[in-house]
């Protein structure tokens, strides 16, 4: 539970969004690739990878090692094989039905025609064999075949399958609107529990309907039967409303009402959940698997100070702090992500003694402090007088040998300054800036602004920063 509590609290807004973007992306897998070879696959390899996690979390070293590996081959071998099918996903689609549109297809067949073409040609006993593709490509499987580009109607379904035609024994493949390939070459199916009578045309159909989501339909020319095949069923359709029905829930055309709508809803809700419960195991794995051990020197900053007061003194104006989170997390942390804070609000006049607690450190989420150095912090703050100062020159270097300095005088000859009460009243003088000697001539003006020691002394409003230095040299022999 405390574990649970803290991720919660750890959790960053880019998680959020990181979480939300990747699992919406696994679910647009999910619309375009239902159904296909390379969507069974790849469910394949998310199992792998769940498998994977439990073995790490098991200490199984070698398992894991070896699952990995299978994972990110079998990642590259889903692209090499399947490249064709995903290909032709991506091209049957615009770009808002690639990232909106939820519907299984775009393209509507002209059913109503195919379906009374098919019925008739089973009144006549006429041997037929119709490819409807699904979302896998049909090239690598799908033989020989003669390009047709014929416009789907009735006098075209019947006249490639007229019994003189040469090619109405292969098969037609039906893609949109249009008949593309005639006389094509399926492969047959190898299963020895068909009943006897179904042959060739029968084998061939069920044959691509095992290798691919594409549906096939068969007119038997010796009784006349209308058979589906899809997946691996075989099944006799004799309504057409039935077989018009089959061809829509293939092209995309919503039919499905009641019970079968409810189920459809339902599993896509579940893919929806899968998704985000897939993409936050593989955050956690990621982000929070791994914990680095970093420290960072951070600034004091000091807030709710007296204004009547000045900090004088500190021990330190950095502290060290060790930290703790994943390491993608622990790398993308700010400089201003980070801060030391200290409240003076309740502090006087003189030494005071605070100690950094995790209240006075402000750390992005999903960071942990491990410690502070030093933990402890002394501080000097002072109530703020004014005082006024005479100032001396502050001479530097070595004046020429032949000459002597006569006379130096400053103006201002005072300067008032601010600063703690208790460091003002040791101070006597002010001094310049160092002024080089080695540069002087028998008489001239300089400028030098007030040297203030420490810093944390200020100039009073009206006084000067800057004082004027008149000097006067003579020759030694004068």
């Amino acid at each position: 539970m405390d574990n649970l509590q803290f991720l919660i609290s750890s959790l960053r807004w880019q998680d959020i969004v990181d979480i939300g973007l990747v699992s919406y992306i696994l679910l647009r897998f999910y619309v375009l690739f239902r159904g296909t070879n390379a969507f069974r696959v790849l469910i394949g390899m998310i199992l792998l990878w769940f498998f994977q996690q439990v073995a790490v979390s098991m200490g199984l070293i070698v398992t894991s090692w070896v699952v990995q590996g299978v994972v990110a081959v079998g990642a590259i071998i889903i692209i090499v094989i399947f490249r064709n099918e995903i290909r032709n996903v991506l091209l049957a689609r615009n770009l808002k039905s690639i990232f909106w549109d939820f519907s299984a297809k775009t393209v509507i067949t002209a059913i109503e025609t195919i379906v009374q073409s098919v019925h008739e040609m089973a009144q006549h006993k006429c041997g037929a064999l119709l490819v409807f593709p699904g979302k896998e490509d049909l090239e690598e499987v799908v033989q020989g075949g003669i390009p047709w580009k014929g416009a789907i109607s009735r006098e075209m379904i019947m006249s490639v399958f007229w019994p003189d035609n040469p090619v109405h024994d292969g098969a037609a493949v039906i893609q949109g609107n249009q008949i593309n390939q005639v006389a094509a070459i399926l492969p047959l199916s190898r299963r020895e529990d068909l009943p006897s009578y179904y042959g060739t045309r029968h084998r061939a159909a069920l044959g691509l309907a095992e290798a691919t989501d594409a549906l096939v339909i068969a007119v038997s020319e010796e009784r006349g039967d209308v058979v589906v095949a899809r997946g691996s069923e075989l099944k006799i359709v004799k309504q057409k409303r039935r077989l018009g029905q089959i061809l829509q829930e293939h092209m995309g055309v919503s039919v499905k009402k009641g019970r079968e709508s409810r189920k459809e809803t339902l599993t896509f809700v579940a893919a929806a959940l899968f998704s985000v419960i897939f993409t936050t195991g593989v955050w956690l794995s990621v982000s929070r698997g791994v914990d680095t051990l970093v420290t960072l020197q951070v600034p004091l900053e000091y807030t709710k100070r007296d204004l009547a007061m000045e900090i004088v003194n500190t021990s330190v104006n950095t502290v060290n702090l060790e930290l703790e989170g994943s390491g993608a997390l622990i790398k993308s942390i700010r400089p201003d992500q980070v801060q030391v804070r200290l409240d003076l609000s309740k502090s006087k006049a003189g030494p005071n003694t605070f100690s950094i607690t995790r209240k006075s450190i402000s750390l992005p989420p999903g960071v942990v402090l491990k410690g502070v150095t030093p933990a402890v912090v002394e501080v000097e703050l002072d109530v703020l007088i004014k005082k006024e100062l005479p100032v001396q020159i502050d001479w530097t270097g070595r004046l020429p040998d032949h000459f002597i300095l006569v006379q130096a005088s400053v103006e201002p000859q005072t300067v008032e300054i601010i600063g703690g009460k208790r460091m003002l009243e040791k101070m006597q003088t002010l001094y310049t800036e160092k002024v080089p000697l080695d540069n002087l001539e028998v008489e001239g003006v300089l400028t030098a602004n007030v040297a203030l020691n420490p810093a944390s002394l200020k100039i009073a409003s009206g006084s000067e920063e800057r004082v004027t230095i008149r000097y006067l040299t003579r020759l030694r022999n004068q």
